[in-house]
């Protein structure tokens, strides 16, 4: 994502006791989902979901990759 802004589209959808959220990059396509309880926070589910596409889209690893350009993470 590096600095830009980039237009996301949210799709929140509650069953039973539990909400999915979806987060799709209008860009390339890329969709992330989470699931979380369904009092949960909309903001601090929709950040959540937000950091997991950012991670998909490749703009942050969290210091977890093995640095050496292959996916996965170090353990």
């Amino acid at each position: 994502m590096s600095g830009e802004e980039r237009n996301v589209i949210f799709e929140i959808t509650r069953i039973g006791d539990a909400q999915r959220v979806a987060a799709i990059d209008v860009a390339t396509g890329i969709e992330v989902v989470v699931q979380a309880p369904a009092n949960a926070a909309l903001a601090d589910v929709r950040a959540l979901v937000l950091r997991k596409l950012k991670r998909a889209l490749g703009g942050d690893d969290g210091g977890q990759s093995g640095g050496d350009g292959r996916p996965g993470k170090l353990v």
